[in-house]
């Protein structure tokens, strides 16, 4: 089965979810997923930089505006770059300095559309189609998705924005001032506390961060036909009061949203903390579902991605609950049959079943243990735990059936 075929329904069920919602963010990001030691099974894998070899993912994943809650995966997309042709053994370094030349002139020419780029705005058009026109989708960006494509493309969409980290320093129409400039000129609006997550460059804090904001004009590319400035707001949030041996935050935000006072440049900033949500949707597919211990071939490879995938942001919908509301009611996670397998299965049940209580004994079946219980869950022994219950639902609703 087709990657895409196992993707797809999934991400319209969640169309049709943001359809009851006024807003909905779009946070996306590309991660790579490396294969190198498949030494018989190549073809259909490719280059991933740093000598690896494996696939390429595009996620689009639906987050709740207000609280930051994963509401599934709007667009998803896999595939896998073309070996490059290795040089001529006596290629002198004239040759090499001309074949280099001559690869970025053919990349210059390429059409858009055929370019890995085109990914961010394939995301835009494609989500725009899917989803209802009562719904406003705003698509989060980190600096890769900062192209003029993108808010060219805005342009013509009726119900799609963005929130873009700026990655250039771009020149500002009509006297090529720079937006940094500019936005370093503005008075400081408003100061705002943000939670950051734990990366691997850096420890989880509260950041507090000093935001300015105005309206900028960006000069189009000379490779457009349409020549009129690209009208955006930006949002520049610095950090101050950084902890020693931390990096300062610095965020430029460029936005197709009206941001015309404090409340909405808190909202955009707000809006754009939450882009890591896919980068934890990502880290749960390798470190969890470990999308990258398999060895397959590359059709087989991308079925099972679709199917992981998938699983994937069920387990990041379970850890945010789990998180942030682990009082709340554990029909807000799981299905009646879930619950009632569960508990058959636990030892001891509450007076009132909750989040908490569902996550610890999906987490029992992964292998937890009860006596351990100050030992933070890990996104592993959910996995073993989530699949588990699977096995035990499809177990019960066979045994009812015969």
């Amino acid at each position: 089965m087709e990657f895409s075929k196992i993707i797809e329904p999934h991400c319209q069920m969640t169309a049709e979810t943001v359809a009851e919602c006024e807003v909905v963010l779009c946070v996306g990001d590309t991660t790579f997923l490396d294969y190198d030691n498949i030494v018989a099974k190549k073809e259909g894998y490719g280059p991933i930089g740093k000598g690896g070899n494996g696939l390429i993912l595009h996620s689009a994943l639906a987050i709740d505006p207000e609280i930051g809650q994963s509401l599934g995966m709007l667009w998803q997309k896999v595939w896998h770059r073309e070996p490059k042709q290795k040089p001529p053994k006596d290629e002198t370094p004239e040759q090499k300095k001309k074949r280099q030349a001559q690869a970025r002139y053919e990349a210059r020419k390429r059409p858009f559309e055929e370019k890995e780029s085109y990914r961010w705005v394939e995301a835009l058009t494609t989500i725009e189609s899917s989803v209802s026109k009562s719904t406003r989708v705003i698509h989060v960006f980190d600096r890769e998705g900062d192209i003029a494509e993108v808010f060219d493309k805005v342009r013509e969409l009726q119900h799609t924005g963005v929130v873009v980290r700026a990655a250039q320093n771009r020149s500002l129409d009509p006297n090529s001032e720079r937006l940094w400039f500019k936005l370093e000129a503005q008075p400081i609006s408003l100061r705002q506390e943000i939670q950051l997550p734990e990366t691997s460059k850096r420890s989880p804090r509260k950041a507090k961060l000093e935001v300015r904001f105005c309206q900028v004009n960006l000069r189009t590319p000379y490779r457009f036909d349409n020549r009129d400035p690209l009208e955006v707001y930006a949002v520049y949030a610095i950090e101050i009061d950084c902890p020693e041996g931390e990096t300062p935050v610095e965020w430029m935000l460029l936005t197709t949203e009206a941001v015309t006072d404090a409340s909405m440049a808190t909202t955009i900033v707000r809006w754009y903390s939450y882009r890591w949500r896919v980068e934890e949707y990502h880290k749960i597919l390798k470190s969890g579902c470990q999308v990258e211990r398999y060895r397959l071939a590359a059709d087989g490879m991308k079925a099972l991605l679709g199917f992981l995938s998938i699983i994937a942001v069920e387990l990041l919908h379970l850890t945010y609950l789990h998180r942030t509301q682990p009082d709340t009611n554990a029909t807000e996670l799981l299905n009646p049959l879930e619950i009632k397998v569960l508990k058959a299965k636990s030892p001891k049940l509450p007076k009132v079943l909750t989040v908490a209580w569902a996550v610890e004994a999906i987490a029992r079946l992964g292998g937890y243990l009860e006596h351990r219980h100050k030992t933070p869950i890990g996104i592993q022994v959910l996995w073993r735990g989530w699949l588990k219950l699977h096995d035990l639902c499809e177990g019960w609703q066979l045994a009812r059936e015969t």
